[in-house]
């Protein structure tokens, strides 16, 4: 009597990946032609580890990074921006596989901190966090909010393609404190994958 074995094996995340160009082999560029490198960049993007950690003001990579202000963290998955290149155009994928971001399971979140001296001379601290997502292929905007198909809130539009789910916010000199929005239709980040 003849024993077939079958062996499984897990592949390597390179492989699975259509053998993707890598940050760490230093052929992928941003939008300034400048190549991309594992940790923090001047600004404080970490493009391999999917996220932002700097000041409000760098995220838009200014020319001269400011070194004052508030400060924010951003965090992102796959979909949003990935750390890899698999359409082989040198820049690092977006929704990759999707015409857009709608329908990709994209999200972001955003956590920003600070102060400020209020009217009364006063320096007051806030806080404010933020989850948004690509809303999905058979969500409906209307008046502004992403609805899924059978209705129900998802959360305002923000960008075109994206939604609000969920917002907390907390300020010393106005007395926020604080659930602003949660979707009633998820607040979770992988709610809306594809």
């Amino acid at each position: 009597m003849a024993i077939l074995v079958v062996i499984l094996f897990c592949v390597p995340a390179a492989f699975a990946a259509n053998n993707c160009a890598t940050i760490q082999g230093g052929n992928i560029t941003d939008s300034a032609s400048n190549s991309i490198t594992v940790g923090y960049d001047q600004w404080g993007y970490n493009y391999q580890a999917m996220m932002f950690n700097g000041l409000y003001d760098n995220f838009t990579r200014p020319t001269v990074p400011v070194t004052t202000g508030d400060s924010l963290q951003m965090k992102w998955n796959d979909a949003w921006l990935s750390n890899q290149d698999c359409d082989s155009d040198g820049k690092l994928d977006r929704h990759f596989g999707y015409s857009s971001y709608r329908g990709s399971g994209a999200w972001l979140t955003n956590h920003q901190w600070g102060t400020y001296v209020d009217g009364d001379g006063k320096t007051q601290r806030y806080t404010y966090f933020v989850k948004i997502v690509a809303a999905p292929l058979d969500a409906v905007l209307a008046g502004g909010v992403w609805k899924t198909a059978s209705g129900i809130d998802i959360g305002p539009a923000i960008w075109g393609e994206f939604a609000i789910i969920q917002e907390v916010y907390t300020d010393s000199g106005t007395g926020d404190h604080g659930l602003l929005y949660k979707s009633p239709a998820s607040p979770g980040l992988g709610a809306y994958k594809p």
